[in-house]
């Protein structure tokens, strides 16, 4: 009869310390484990938002383009719409602050055009498109001054431009000439409101008509009169008065002819 007996648990005679070298091993391989998952989990994020973020652009593009088809079309107020949709992805975009602020001019709505426009430049300063477009939406509301500005900054920064040159600047400072010709027609047609009203405070007296003429010849009559009777008043020693009246002859008597009829 075969004998039987206890198996001994694996391990059993290992030695301490081979024991404790061989958990450390483990733990290291563990954790290296952990970090390649920590690693992963950071990448994979990383790809999501990179996924995202072209998402976006693809989507806001999309928009900026069915924009673009529909303001060719001349439907203004869709293409404004697609193109706030755009900017809700891609706030950052500039081109679309400008085709935006474009067609707002089309609308006939000139500050939010001007503000499209500047919203542009803020994150694009060096496009030239920007500062053209500023320049004709302050065109829009009278500021021939700051459109001027607007076109020479466009210029300095794209100087090969045919456009800004001959239709841009040199039709601002034209309008700019006719600008100042027309404020100093105001102020002279001023000037002579305010002396006409001063010269109207002054009666006008019409020295040729016949009333005036008759009184001027009744004046000379009475004061004729008057030079051919002399009255002389003698006092005598005695204390009496007597008045004596004499009468000089006139040998011409007055004519008409001889008033000098004034204007």
């Amino acid at each position: 009869m075969a004998s039987f007996g206890w198996k001994r648990k694996i391990g059993e005679k290992v030695s301490k310390t081979t024991s404790q070298q061989f958990e450390a091993e483990a733990a290291d391989d563990k954790g290296l484990v952990d970090t390649d998952d920590d690693v992963d989990w950071l990448h994979a994020t990383k790809r999501r938002k990179e996924i995202l973020l072209e998402d976006c652009m693809e989507k806001s593009k999309q928009l900026k383009d069915e924009g673009a088809r529909l303001a060719e079309n001349r439907r203004y107020s869709e293409a404004v719409h697609k193109w706030d949709e755009a900017l809700q992805l891609t706030p950052e975009d500039a081109t679309l602050y400008e085709m935006k602020s474009q067609v707002l001019m089309a609308l006939h709505e000139m500050f939010p055009a001007v503000h499209a426009a500047e919203m542009a430049i803020q994150r694009n300063p060096h496009s030239w498109e920007a500062w053209q477009t500023l320049g004709r939406a302050q065109l829009g509301l009278g500021e021939i001054g700051l459109a001027i500005r607007s076109f020479q900054v466009a210029l300095h920064i794209y100087p090969v431009s045919p456009e800004l040159w001959k239709e841009d600047l040199t039709w601002a400072r034209k309008l700019h000439e006719q600008q100042k010709k027309a404020t100093k027609t105001k102020a002279m047609q001023a000037e002579a409101k305010e002396a006409d009203v001063a010269h109207k405070s002054i009666p006008d007296y019409d020295f040729e008509s016949d009333e005036i003429v008759a009184v001027c010849a009744a004046i000379a009559e009475k004061e004729k009169t008057m030079s051919a009777t002399k009255t002389v008043v003698i006092v005598s020693a005695s204390g009496t008065v007597e008045t004596i009246t004499e009468k000089e002859e006139c040998s011409t008597t007055p004519d008409d002819a001889v008033f000098i009829r004034a204007r």
